[in-house]
């Protein structure tokens, strides 16, 4: 019921509780700061009221979690790499785009629209499911996409339904990349399931196999239940069969095209 209450209604009881029990705190903080106002003489009038409840018991920023570990992690490789163009497909514009187009150019192709034209950042807005022009196959020596493949088909993002979108997904971005490229790619890992209309869950097995005969894996990290993140880690059977452990995580893939 809780997480039902979280994920459909963005009700959150523990948050609600948490401001509630602030109150007291709040009320007693300005009222003092209204004292030290009306005594020092400071021209910043007292004026309408702000509550931040919860923000004194939280930390600095929130340095965990798929989207942080990830956008890091693979914009960190693409600074050291520094590719002729990188391509990416549907990755988060305010987290991994943004974090790319600090120091490079990137083109960005997502089924939504952008509507703020930004510094180094190229937008195209294009269904990815759809196939790739012949004057595209082999255009980028670097492609990433992180966190998009899994929505693909289930109609989320006003995509149309498709129950092989992701494979649809995949092999245009196979067609997009040169021979010798390099893949970036991310999607949720865990026992194999559809969460409608949400994503996709893969099992690391499903993944390496599709990628058997296409790429070669450069290496592999992941984010687990937990939001911690695992980097560089040897893929064994144990591993591989259990998903390393997770049932919502994100594995974070680096793959060069055979």
């Amino acid at each position: 019921m809780l997480k039902t209450l979280q994920l459909i209604f963005g009700i959150y009881p523990r948050r609600i509780m948490r401001s509630v029990k602030a109150i007291p705190w709040y009320r007693r903080t300005k009222k003092e700061f209204a004292r030290q106002t009306e005594n020092s003489g400071m021209p910043f009038p007292l004026t309408k009221s702000y509550p931040c409840l919860r923000d004194k018991g939280e930390d600095g920023g929130n340095a965990s979690g798929h989207y942080f570990h990830q956008d890091l992690l693979v914009a960190q490789h693409i600074f050291k790499a520094n590719p002729a163009k990188h391509v990416d497909i549907g990755s988060r514009i305010d987290g991994f785009v943004s974090h790319v187009a600090s120091f490079r150019e990137i083109e960005v192709i997502d089924i939504r629209t952008l509507s703020n034209e930004l510094p180094n950042i190229k937008f195209v807005q294009a269904d990815m499911m759809n196939p790739v022009r012949e004057h595209l196959k082999g255009y980028a020596d670097s492609v990433s996409s992180l966190h998009a493949i899994e929505h693909f088909g289930l109609g989320r993002y006003g995509d149309p339904i498709d129950a092989e979108g992701h494979l649809k997904g995949l092999a245009n971005i196979y067609n997009l990349l040169q021979p010798g490229g390099t893949l970036y790619f991310s999607v949720p890992i865990g026992p194999q399931r559809v969460e409608f209309n949400a994503h996709r869950v893969f099992s690391v097995r499903y993944l390496l196999d599709y990628f058997e005969d296409k790429y070669t894996l450069q290496s592999f990290s992941f984010v687990d239940d937990k939001g911690a993140i695992h980097r560089n880690i040897e893929l064994d059977e144990q591993k591989i069969a259990n998903n390393c452990g997770c049932n919502y995580g994100c594995g974070i893939f680096i793959l060069k095209k055979k």
